[in-house]
């Protein structure tokens, strides 16, 4: 089996790369080999026991997403995207990435004239209020931010591609990914990560919402087993609605907080500071808070089991188990 990681130098796509390259099996195939390909060069992976290939590359550009299927990899992982807050503040850059390159990739694997199963990282942006008290995979996409636009499309595009037996394309709406490792990025709901990161690094965050802000999310362990569930799985059951909303916790602010607190005591948890960002605001003011993740539970995906545990497998895989 050969596998393809379209963002493989991102936070998930490392993540995935490494469990792959470790397990050297995927579901019940055996790996030949493993691509991550990505616009800067992805890290070695230690110990891999497949053969591993670095590649880097603009997606958009022309004839760039055919040289990349060229070997037909039998599963695609698309996880290379202009993040939320970026995509808002730079309007082309935003649909250049993540709408033309997602074309680009589908219509290679259409000329390729093969079907390789297709797993798309999508994301809850693109559903927009007013929201229901849990959004079920029957509510309507109206996203409120171009991002979450972009999102929709490239949903729509894997479920006609498929529909037309191009490929074998899965949607995975993601929750917000808590807690990435490494530096603070650009989207707009970094703030999560931020004031759990830094604190637990000794570093003092910046809190820019309420606390009284809720939000759905799961840690990079779990979107992991996403990916790979995602993979193998029997699209048959899934039936032609492609896009699916992986399960995750609701918490608020306030919770994460508590969640932190419990983990690594009052003085870690003191080094968040309150800074409401009107900027920020809006944007997640727009976004949705809980979900009935009842299609993804019946085929297999799994949650975290509370926020304290992605607090504990931050510590346990960022940390070593360390808590400055």
């Amino acid at each position: 089996m050969n596998i393809l990681i379209i963002g493989g130098a991102g936070m998930i796509g490392r993540k995935l790369a490494e469990r792959l390259a470790r397990d050297g099996r995927l579901g019940e195939q055996a790996i030949t080999g493993l691509t991550l390909y990505d616009v800067v060069e992805g890290a070695v992976l230690a110990g891999a026991r497949v053969p591993v290939r670095l590649r880097t590359g603009d997606l958009p550009a022309p004839g760039e997403a055919a040289r990349l299927v060229a070997d037909r990899p039998h599963i695609i992982f698309h996880l290379a995207a202009i993040v939320s807050g970026e995509a808002e503040q730079d309007f082309d850059k935003g649909y250049r990435i993540n709408l033309d390159g997602t074309r680009a990739l589908l219509e290679a694997v259409r000329q390729a004239g093969y079907v390789p199963r297709l797993v798309f990282a999508s994301s809850i942006a693109v559903f927009g209020a007013p929201f229901p008290e849990a959004i079920g995979d029957e509510f309507f996409s109206t996203p409120l931010t171009s991002y979450g636009t972009q999102k929709a499309i490239c949903e729509l595009l894997v479920s006609d591609y498929t529909r037309k037996g191009f490929l074998d394309g899965v949607s995975l709406r993601l929750p917000t990914i808590c807690v990435r490792p490494g530096a603070p990025n650009k989207a707009a709901s970094g703030f999560f990560s931020n004031i759990i990161r830094e604190p637990l690094a000794g570093k003092e965050a910046v809190l820019p919402v309420a606390d009284s802000v809720m939000h759905w999310h799961a840690s990079p362990r779990a979107a992991v087993e996403f990916m790979r569930h995602a993979a193998t799985l029997d699209t048959a059951a899934v039936g032609p609605r492609r896009a699916l909303t992986m399960p995750g916790l609701a918490v608020t602010v306030a919770e994460q907080i508590g969640a932190l607190r419990k983990v690594a005591g009052d003085k870690v948890a003191a080094r968040i500071r309150r800074e409401p960002d009107p900027f920020v605001e809006k944007i997640v003011a727009g976004w949705p808070r809980a979900f009935d993740a009842r299609r993804a539970l019946a085929l297999g995906f799994r949650p975290d089991g509370s926020f304290e545990e992605i607090v504990r497998i931050h510590v346990e895989d960022e940390l070593g188990g360390r808590i400055e």
